[in-house]
């Protein structure tokens, strides 16, 4: 019998101590994902950044800090960070690194990507029979959350 272990490295940044607040913040890898490293980086680091778990202006790990402790190659990392400034939720100073943004626009472009992912699945779940009570029971239930 062959058994497949899925690996995942999670990078954990210690929170600093705030009222009513606790834990970490992590950044999962799954090295079985179809999706490139990369790109699992990049989602990681964007939803940080946009449940706030990331305050603006708060600075990110270097591209070598945060290789070594995922060790995968700074390239990758790079990379990464490329793509999240490209897309406006990171920010770089030379000399200084790369820190979370604020509200610089690229929310509303992200949003409108993300309408239309929705609208996708939203036609092939009515091709399968899903009714719009239970897409609602579904919205109403997240909203709860």
């Amino acid at each position: 019998m062959l058994s497949v272990l899925v690996q995942l490295v999670q990078l954990r940044r210690p929170r600093e101590a705030e009222a009513g607040k606790g834990g970490e913040d992590v950044i999962s890898l799954n090295y079985r994902d179809s999706r490139p490293i990369y790109e699992q980086i990049k989602d990681g680091l964007r939803r940080l950044i946009v449940t706030g778990a990331m305050a603006p202006d708060e600075k990110l790990p270097s591209v070598r800090a945060l290789a070594t402790q995922l060790s995968i190659n700074p390239n990758t990392i790079q990379r990464a960070y490329n793509e999240l400034e490209n897309e406006g939720y990171i920010y770089s100073v030379p000399g200084k690194g790369s820190f979370a943004a604020g509200d610089t626009g690229a929310d509303a472009a992200r949003r409108g990507e993300l309408l239309e992912k929705t609208r996708e699945m939203l036609a092939e779940l009515r091709y399968l029979g899903v009714t719009q009570a239970e897409l609602q029971a579904l919205l109403k239930e997240e909203d709860e959350a």
